[in-house]
């Protein structure tokens, strides 16, 4: 029964994902258009104060929340459910209006000293006041995914998003015909708008979902350690670890445009090519994560509640069958960026810079798609504090990194600095799965055939589409079949090579 639930909810998930990835996609191609590369690297920069506000609101909570409420609901009971949501709905609370109050009073001094660009102050402002929402969210989403009860959070994300996009589509042309400046305020009152709406809605599921938690949880007795302090030891690494790395990447993403433009002489192109980066190619990188993302969030849960009742064996299965799907994938997915890269960036944004992006970009997919699920397992089995580590770690050599490279290379330096990255987080992180767990990587299956697998496969495909009759193809009827061409043959070859196996996939599905 546990087995198809999680079935059910990494499929509600993916598909939830995979609606808003490719909403969001067509959302920032329709933004693009209205305010251009120059206004999406400004967006960007407020974003990246966005997502240290959203930061210091959710303070780590969701996975403390999900965690704890598993683990009673695998040996707790119903009171120390409810008493565990408000505890941390409360702190969340609390920290939220803290941080609202210190970036709208701030917002000129961050804009002026820290972003170095006037036109974020209003937006900043806007921003603020969905910051206390956004830590009872989390809360909330915490809650219903360690109940299992992927819908509830899934409905929310759909909501919030189309709420999202309605609102800006209404203002985003009255306001983007006073500035920049005002463009990126409407971006932000549709923001704030949507996190409300969200958080709205997740307190309603919440209330009426309580009663059947109770009826669903047998009778138990037993002392359980206080709520804060459990919250704390496992929040408080995580927060830190987010505070830090965010600022870190905050101070990072101001720099980048900042030392693009020390290299070629202007601000306005280090914004334009630091949001053709940022605002369009990584997007369109992890666009297809969707189903390994879903894996993420659920592991969480399912690790902790395994954790907690000493069920070594089957935590390393789990483990086991989750890299090897994650790295199967994402090695297809790389070839399909590094093979189409200039179709793509063309196709969708009308730009040769994106594409240049997502070639480069390509080969590094399995190594963030990898780091991705693994910090996922890793918090599941208390291992935050390493994470926390290798995060700051991570951030701390980028910056410097920046301050020499981007100056005398410019973007070019910092896609070298991209790699560099990627590849040390998630060697560290990989290494310390592997050691907590004891288990084993497969160097041939799971690596070096589908790598073997994915190079023939694009050689192949890009051969096949340079035949007379592919070149008088529509480009998009002929990118579409060449992807799905490399897909088919990707598949075909790691069949013969041994790299899947019937009787595997019918135990992970």
């Amino acid at each position: 029964m546990r087995h198809k639930v999680f079935v059910k909810n990494a499929a509600v998930l993916t598909i939830t994902s995979l609606i808003l990835r490719t909403i969001g996609i067509f959302f920032r191609i329709f933004l693009s258009g209205k305010i251009g590369a120059e206004g999406m690297g400004l967006y960007q920069l407020i974003v990246s104060i966005y997502v240290l506000g959203a930061t210091f609101a959710t303070s780590g909570i969701s996975t403390a929340v999900t965690r704890l409420v598993a683990d009673e609901l695998a040996c707790g009971t119903a009171r120390s459910v409810r008493h565990i949501l408000r505890r941390s709905i409360l702190l969340s609370l609390g920290i939220g209006l803290i941080s609202t109050a210190l970036i709208y009073f701030g917002a000129d001094a961050i804009s002026t000293y820290w972003i170095r660009d006037a036109r974020a102050a209003n937006a900043l402002r806007m921003l603020a006041f969905s910051l206390p929402s956004m830590g009872v969210s989390s809360c909330l989403r915490g809650y219903f995914i360690a109940r299992r009860k992927a819908t509830g959070t899934s409905y929310a994300q759909l909501l919030e998003q189309a709420v999202r996009i309605g609102v800006i589509a209404l203002l985003i042309d009255r306001f983007a015909a006073k500035g920049l400046a005002m463009a990126c305020l409407a971006v932000m009152i549709g923001d704030t708008v949507a996190e409300w709406t969200s958080c709205a809605y997740l307190a309603v599921r919440c209330h009426f979902d309580k009663k059947r938690m109770q009826a669903d949880l047998p009778a138990r007795a037993g002392v359980r350690p206080p709520v804060v302090r459990r919250l704390l030891a496992i929040a408080a690494p995580i927060t830190t670890g987010r505070y830090l790395n965010t600022i870190l990447r905050t101070i990072e993403n101001i720099m980048v445009p900042n030392n693009i433009a020390k290299y070629n002489g202007s601000k306005e192109r280090g914004l334009s090519e630091f949001g053709a980066l940022k605002g369009m190619a990584l997007p369109l990188i992890f666009f297809p994560a969707s189903f390994l993302s879903a894996l993420s969030t659920l592991l969480i849960p399912e690790i902790s509640s395994a954790n907690a009742l000493h069920q070594r064996s089957k935590i390393n299965r789990a483990i086991e069958h989750t890299l090897h799907l994650t790295l199967l994938s994402s090695i297809l997915i790389g070839a399909v960026f590094f093979g189409f890269s200039g179709e793509i960036g063309v196709l969708l944004y009308n730009s040769e810079d994106v594409g240049r992006y997502l070639l480069v970009l390509a080969p590094l997919t399995p190594i963030m798609y990898a780091e991705s699920i693994v910090d996922g397992i890793l918090k599941g089995l208390n291992q935050q504090v390493s994470s926390l580590k290798y995060s700051i770690a991570d951030s701390a050599i980028r910056i410097v990194l920046i301050v020499f490279m981007v100056p005398r290379w410019g973007m070019n330096g910092f896609l070298g600095i991209m790699v560099i990255s990627n590849v040390l987080t998630s060697f560290l992180n990989t290494h310390r799965l592997l050691k907590v767990t004891g288990v084993k990587l497969q160097w041939g299956r799971w690596i070096v055939r589908p790598l073997l697998a994915a190079a023939a496969a694009t050689v192949i495909t890009q051969a096949v589409t340079q035949l007379p009759f592919f070149l008088r193809i529509n480009g998009i009827v002929m990118t579409i079949l060449g992807i799905l061409c490399l897909c088919g043959l990707y598949g075909l070859l790691l069949s013969l090579l041994g790299c899947i196996r019937v009787a595997e996939l019918r135990k992970t599905l």
